[in-house]
């Protein structure tokens, strides 16, 4: 499934050969101590598969320390799984439901981030490994010590042979970007009160280095524990902070406050708790008393806003941009201190339980809410589950009925071959036969030559298994098919005599199985996240209009603050980002414009849902008639907007559309003139309702949806929020 399309960064040939050796070592030392030394066959073909199946199907990312600690927290499910396979496969009906049930949850537990999306499918190989005769489950505990033993070789292999050097973790990267901030807020507190356009220059840089593309997989915070939430959030803080001082306004001119003392007193607090939170990301520190200080100039600078009287235009914007920015700053420090505590951060009183929702969590419950959140036939983490395990299970049902020679090939080649999309399982399918009818050949040719000389299979067999995880990661799914045919026929030659017609069976396993995936390929979501993506990204834009005209009529009427609930954005919020994650491994379909720029959808998902959750919490007066009157001009304008932009993605949930076709999406802002004077909570529902028609914009380009691409695939300048990436990366904030 998605799992096979690791990061760049793990497919060098460097870092493949790396992983090719600790592979064959692992797995071949296993072998032969299990094979010829202690003369237990039954251990010695679990322990290599063991190995392959964590080192060679997996697709774990990271270096090798990363990839061997992920690996030894999957030991106990190797256990376990291998435990269940083996009292299920001795009836076929009760190994059809387990591989239904089981396939399904192994493959569904890639919604939990990459690393656990990386282990998933040497997980099931380890689940279909008792499908292959005899079901024996007396030999049950030679079969655990076996897997175990080359599981602690491959996991000592990852840690010790040829280590990688480390890069920058995502924890670092954040304090970098704290650090940026900081200076940026120094430069700020002199005149002109400006940023250079040098410091703009590197504060959109240090936003970007956060953007999940810029980091590799195994780095990222994706995962639903605390930590990774809680880091993930202190990624998307600083990107918000970094924009919000490269667009903070400038000070009103003379006669105006150039700039006002409480104004410079709050920059000066914002300067102090992000240094404060850059050191304690990167190790250097562990207090927090200038977070707290922060929070408290926070709540002075709101009140003393909440009662100061009207103000000009551009006395108004400047303080709720400096208000935005202490937010900003709070969030950050907030985050980053979960992020390197975990439950023993101490949360103050007043957090925003919103969007801090998962303080103070145990592990289980957050798994929970992660899997939970995706539980339905609109996540595509669901439908590759759907679809993996029902061709599983089909493939058992045909091994188990017909006693298919050697069906554990079959279900493995509709787990190696199955795509997320039709059009793609069926070309990875072709290649894929073809490669294994011509290893096929090469390796009846060798065992008619070889015969039944074992020595000659076990000198060879590391060699070739070498070849094999050297070449196939680089040359592609035909090269390692037809090289993984040679390496089990040189190992099932050690185990019983064979002959050439070893080479016609596996030829015979992998077309059923690959057979079998193309009819769930096509029966199941044949379009992959395609459709998925223009739904999940309708529904969002939806849903950010609805909200935008709740919390801009919140601001006009007045009244006391509350916390709002935005569940419903949270979660379109993360359906369009999963679906984006995977559609960004898919190749791209001919009825597709390929500069689609889906990213600023995710970007004003986020902007909405920050922007309006502080407008709600934060209460205040009515703002009058006429200034009323500006606002609902405002909020309709960009509500009617983004529900064009949603009619366009939701077409192409059906048949691709050409977003030229419809009327033409008003928008721009108001044109009865700039406000006088109001209150502070007029200017900051202005300003939020300004940046929103920029991120419109970005989407609703002249030349086409959602605008040109951007350098480095970006989709802009970074908004209030900022770009985001795919789902489970640096920007998730919904229920994940």
């Amino acid at each position: 499934m998605c799992a096979e399309h690791a990061g760049r960064a793990d497919r060098g040939p460097s870092v493949v050969t790396r992983r090719a050796l600790r592979t064959t070592l692992s797995a071949c030392a296993s072998f032969f101590v299990c094979l010829y030394a202690l003369d237990r066959p039954v251990a010695a073909t679990y322990a290599l598969f063991a190995a392959v199946s964590m080192a060679a199907l997996s697709h774990i990312p990271g270096t090798g320390r990363q990839r061997a600690a992920v690996m030894a927290k999957a030991t106990p499910a190797a256990w376990l799984l291998l435990t269940i396979g083996t009292y299920l496969a001795i009836r076929t009906w009760s190994a059809v439901v387990g591989m239904l049930l089981i396939g399904f949850f192994l493959a569904f537990v890639a919604a939990a981030g990459p690393r656990a999306a990386g282990a998933a499918p040497g997980l099931q190989l380890l689940y279909i490994l008792p499908c292959f005769p005899p079901y024996a489950p007396d030999t049950l505990l030679e079969r655990l010590a076996g897997a175990t033993f080359g599981l602690l070789l491959l996991i000592l292999a990852e840690t010790f042979l040829l280590p990688e050097k480390p890069g920058p973790t995502y924890r670092r990267t954040a304090a970098d970007a704290a650090d940026t901030a900081a200076r940026c807020v120094a430069e700020l507190g002199v005149a002109p009160y400006t940023l250079s356009a040098a410091s703009a220059e590197t504060a959109k840089e240090a936003g970007g280095s956060l953007r999940p593309f810029r980091v590799d997989e195994a780095d990222r915070p994706a995962g639903p524990g605390l930590r990774d939430r809680a880091l993930s959030h202190a990624g998307l803080a600083a990107r918000t902070l970094l924009a919000r001082l490269v667009n903070l306004p400038p000070a009103p001119p003379p006669p105006g406050p150039v700039p006002m003392e409480q104004e410079a007193e709050v920059l000066t607090a914002v300067g102090r708790a992000v240094t404060e939170t850059a050191d304690l990301l990167d190790g250097k520190a562990d207090t927090t008393e200038a977070a707290d200080a922060l929070r408290r100039v926070r709540e002075q600078a709101a009140t003393s806003a909440a009662r100061e009287a009207p103000t000009t235009a551009p006395r108004g914007r400047r303080r709720a941009a400096v208000l935005e920015v202490t937010d900003a700053a709070v969030a950050l420090a907030t985050a980053a201190e979960l992020a390197v505590r975990g439950r023993h951060a101490r949360v103050p009183e007043d957090v925003d339980s919103g969007r801090f929702w998962y303080a103070g969590k145990r592990a289980p419950r957050l798994w929970w809410h992660r899997l939970a959140g995706h539980a339905g036939p609109r996540s595509v983490y669901f439908q590759n589950a759907v679809r993996i395990s029902l061709a599983l299970a089909a493939a058992r049902t045909v091994a188990g009925v017909d006693s298919l020679p050697h069906g554990f090939w079959a279900m493995l080649a509709v787990l190696s071959l199955t795509r997320t999309t039709a059009a793609q399982t069926r070309a990875t399918v072709r290649v894929a036969i073809t490669g294994t009818m011509l290893g096929a050949l090469v390796t009846g040719l060798l065992l008619a030559l070889i015969a039944g000389h074992t020595t000659v299979y076990a000198i060879a067999l590391p060699f070739v298994m070498l070849t094999a995880f050297r070449v196939g990661p680089v040359r592609g799914v035909g090269w390692a098919q037809g090289l993984f045919t040679l390496t089990v026929a040189f190992v099932f030659a050690q185990l019983a005599p064979v002959t050439w017609q070893l080479a016609e069976v596996r030829i015979l396993d992998v077309i059923i199985g690959s057979l079998i995936g193309v009819v769930f390929g096509v029966l199941a979501w044949p379009r992959g996240a395609q459709r998925e993506l223009h739904r999940a990204v309708a529904l969002l834009l939806t849903t950010e209009a609805e909200t935008v005209e709740r919390a801009t009529a919140a601001v006009v009427e007045g009244g006391p603050g509350h916390v709002p609930d935005d569940r419903p954005l949270q979660h379109a919020l993360t359906m369009a980002e999963s679906a984006f994650a995977q559609h960004q491994s898919e190749p791209r379909t001919t009825t597709e414009d390929p500069t689609t720029d889906w990213q600023a959808a995710m970007m004003s998902g986020h902007h909405v849902l920050w922007g309006s959750r502080r407008l709600f919490v934060r209460g205040g007066p009515a703002v009058g008639p006429a200034n009323g009157v500006r606002l609902d001009h405002r909020a309709a304008g960009v509500a009617t907007r983004m529900r064009k932009a949603a009619e366009w993605a939701g077409a192409g949930a059906g048949e691709a559309a050409d977003p030229r076709s419809g009327p033409p999406v008003p928008g721009g802002p108001a044109t009865d003139g700039p406000p006088g004077v109001s209150s502070p909570r007029f200017f900051a529902a202005l300003a939020w309702l300004n940046s929103l028609d920029v991120d419109v914009d970005r989407m609703t380009g002249a030349d086409h949806l959602f605008g040109p691409p951007r350098p480095n695939g970006s989709s802009g300048p970074a908004g209030p929020t900022g770009p985001t990436g795919p789902a489970g990366s640096a920007g998730q904030t919904g229920p994940s």
